[in-house]
C-alpha cells in the first residue's frame, strides 16, 4: 500500500517533459482514432513514413491496429507496425501480433522473416527513413507456405507491409483470432525514449478500410489521444496535418489537444 502511495506522489510531482515515461510499461503512447463509417471490414490499410528516425537507443513503435469482431462482438486487437528497435540489425524491426479479448497473446503461422530475438511477433526488417511503407491488416487468402492454418472457429488475418519506392510486399506472417471482420481501426505510436530526449517524426497518410465486398472507403479524420501525464505519459508528444498527412511527434511542445479531430488540411476542436 505505502509503494502505490508513494508511485502516486512521484507521478504528481512529476510534468512529463523531463526523464523517461512514467507509466506501467515505461513507454508514453498518442493514438489516432479514425472516424470511420460505420462498418466491419475485411481490410484496413494506411501509410507510414518515419519522417525522422529515432537517435537514442530505445524502442520505439508505430502500428495500425484494429479490433476482430465476430457479429458485433470483439474478440482482441491486431497491431502492424515498424519498430526502432536497438536489438534488431540497424535498429529496425517489424511486428505483427495481438491479443485476444481475455488479455491472452494470440499466435499464428511461422513468420517469413527471421528474429535476432527469436520473437514470433517481431521481425528484422530493414526499412529506412524517409521511405513510405503501407502497411495492410487484411484477411488471409490461403496460408502460408509451409505453415498450418488457424485452428477451428479461428480467422487467418494477414499482415503486409509494401515498400512503395520499392513496389515490393513483404508478408509478416498470419495471426489467428476467433473474429471474422475488422472493426476500431487506429494508428499509434508507443515511444520508450525520454520525454526530453531528440525529435522522431512519423507521417500516417492514405487511411482506408476495406469492405467484404472489396469496395475501399478513405478516411481522412482521426480523434487525437494522448497518454496523460498523470498516467506517465509524456506532455512532449503532439499531432500536426501538412499537405500530405498527419505527423505525430516526440521532443516539442504540444499544440493541438487530445480530445481534437484532426484531417488533413485541418483541425477541429470537438
Amino acid at each position: 500500500m505505502f509503494d502505490q502511495w508513494r508511485a502516486r506522489v512521484r507521478r504528481a510531482s512529476w510534468d512529463g517533459t523531463v526523464g523517461p515515461p512514467r507509466s506501467s510499461n515505461a513507454a508514453s503512447s498518442f493514438h489516432l482514432s479514425w472516424l470511420a463509417p460505420p462498418g466491419e471490414w475485411s481490410a484496413v490499410e494506411a501509410t507510414l513514413e518515419v519522417l525522422v528516425a529515432p537517435s537514442v537507443p530505445a524502442l520505439s513503435f508505430w502500428a495500425l491496429q484494429a479490433s476482430f469482431v465476430d457479429r458485433g462482438r470483439a474478440s482482441g486487437a491486431g497491431h502492424l507496425g515498424l519498430q526502432w528497435h536497438p536489438q534488431h540489425p540497424g535498429s529496425t524491426a517489424v511486428n505483427w501480433g495481438g491479443y485476444d479479448e481475455a488479455g491472452r497473446e494470440l499466435e499464428g503461422s511461422a513468420a517469413s522473416l527471421p528474429s535476432a530475438l527469436a520473437n514470433p511477433n517481431t521481425r528484422d526488417l530493414a526499412w529506412t527513413a524517409g521511405t513510405a511503407y503501407r502497411l495492410a491488416i487484411r484477411r488471409a487468402e490461403g496460408d502460408l507456405a509451409a505453415a498450418p492454418g488457424p485452428p477451428p472457429g479461428f480467422t487467418a488475418w494477414r499482415g503486409e507491409v509494401t515498400d512503395l519506392a520499392a513496389d515490393q510486399t513483404v508478408v509478416v506472417r498470419d495471426l489467428w483470432a476467433r473474429g471474422t471482420s475488422l472493426a476500431a481501426p487506429v494508428v499509434w505510436s508507443e515511444v520508450f525514449a525520454g520525454c526530453d530526449d531528440p525529435t522522431a517524426v512519423v507521417r500516417w497518410s492514405d487511411l482506408a478500410v476495406v469492405d467484404p465486398g472489396g469496395q475501399t472507403r478513405t478516411v481522412d479524420q482521426v480523434r487525437v489521444n494522448y497518454q496523460a501525464v498523470s498516467d506517465g505519459g509524456c506532455a512532449t508528444t503532439d499531432v500536426e496535418v501538412d499537405e500530405v498527412g498527419i505527423r505525430q511527434t516526440t521532443g516539442v511542445v504540444r499544440i493541438t489537444p487530445s480530445g481534437a479531430v484532426v484531417r488533413v488540411g485541418q483541425t477541429e476542436r470537438s
